[in-house]
């Protein structure tokens, strides 16, 4: 894989744990904001939402820019806003930083994940969009058990203020490792804005993003709230937080690695056999999540399970969308978010059920139901490879 591709994976890492890390920090935030834990899990669905309307409002206009220039600017916004919410009181001015984090990041990846797939062959999309999503993988491993520590020591905001910091490195990789001349957007047999915006009416494509929507809602329903299951329902310190957030980082990190050899050539493999087994393991997960042990090592599998598929789906988007090479990207990054919006609130609905901390699980249980029964009856399209 090219060098430039694991620059922009750095750059992903910073993102990701700026996405993922309130799963460790909701009770805090609650706390110090004055909000019950459910209205702290719309954060989540702020960024996600933020993603959605990014994605493409961004990545039109971006179409244009030098790609080097476009791409630093995304990261420098995005730093700005985390030290903005590093420091306000009040609930909705953080809210609004995420909207803002959001957009920069929905513009980021849009232009990110086209640049990818044009830094290699046409065969290997898979590959690349694995290795950047490596890079939210390691931040689930690395940045956000690491963030999660650190606001149980310091405080919240000084996770926001370590994410800021992350940008800084990741934006001097990008002038230093992306080519100012390569950048450069060429227009000459580029397709016009209308007709990339065309492709969203194939059934194909709908389909592949309504899937890769659904199953990223199950993975993020459950992940935002994954620490009122280590605490509550497994009886566990805050601490133990971290560790249940690293196990479901290594997970999501092999599954999509795995995937990411297989998604290309062999997608319907992929979804056959991982997506039962995901179906299976969010239930099991909150039958069992008041067993430490079984409860650790169902969320290592459902991190390997989830990425594996929806890195797959998120892959299939990109194929799919050939037809739109300037908004491909926008088109995956949307289908993710959609589900990361979704998911969170969904999720946050069955806390008040009978259920508890442990209808989140249900939840996901749920929503990959009905992506499985919504894939069936179109597998071909699903699962169809490369050719």
């Amino acid at each position: 894989m090219p060098a430039p591709l694991y620059l922009l994976a750095l750059a992903v890492f910073a993102m990701g744990t700026s996405e993922f890390m309130l799963a460790g920090l909701l009770p805090d935030i609650a706390s110090d904001l004055g909000v019950t834990v459910g209205t702290a899990g719309t954060l989540t669905s702020a960024f996600a939402i933020g993603m959605i309307v990014g994605a493409p409002l961004v990545a039109a206009p971006a179409r244009d820019w030098p790609r080097r220039s476009s791409l630093l600017a995304f990261v420098l916004v995005f730093a700005g806003a985390h030290s903005v919410g590093a420091v306000t009181t009040s609930f909705p001015i953080l809210f609004a930083t995420r909207v803002v984090a959001a957009l920069a990041n929905a513009g980021f990846l849009a232009v990110a994940l086209t640049a990818a797939a044009t830094l290699v062959s046409p065969a290997r999309k898979g590959r690349a969009l694995a290795v950047l999503l490596a890079g939210t993988t390691v931040a689930t491993i690395a940045g956000v058990p690491g963030g999660s520590v650190l606001g149980a020591l310091l405080g919240w905001r000084a996770t926001f203020w370590a994410v800021a910091a992350l940008c800084l490195p990741a934006a001097l990789g990008i002038l230093k490792g992306i080519p100012a001349g390569r950048d450069e957007v060429e227009a000459t047999g580029r397709p016009a804005l209308r007709a990339e915006l065309a492709q969203l009416t194939r059934p194909p494509l709908i389909l592949a993003m309504l899937l890769g929507a659904l199953v990223n809602a199950a993975t993020f329903g459950s992940l935002t709230f994954l620490a009122p299951v280590v605490t509550d329902s497994a009886g566990l310190g805050e601490l133990w937080v971290p560790v249940a957030l690293v196990l479901f980082g290594t997970g999501s990190f092999v599954g999509v690695t795995v995937a990411g050899r297989l998604s290309d050539q062999r997608p319907g493999p992929v979804v056959a056999v991982a997506g039962p087994l995901l179906l299976i393991g969010w239930p099991a997960l909150a039958v069992l999540a008041g067993e430490p042990v079984a409860l650790f090592l169902l969320v290592f599998v459902q991190g390997a399970l989830s990425f594996a598929v929806g890195s797959t789906l998120i892959t299939r988007v990109l194929y799919e969308a050939a037809g739109a090479p300037t908004m491909a990207g926008s088109y995956a990054t949307a289908a993710l978010n959609v589900g990361a919006a979704v998911g969170p609130v969904l999720a946050a609905a069955t806390l008040g059920t009978a259920a508890g901390p442990r209808g989140p699980l249900w939840a996901s249980g749920l929503l990959v139901a009905v992506a499985l029964l919504t894939a069936f009856p179109s597998r071909t399209d699903v699962t169809a490879g490369t050719t």
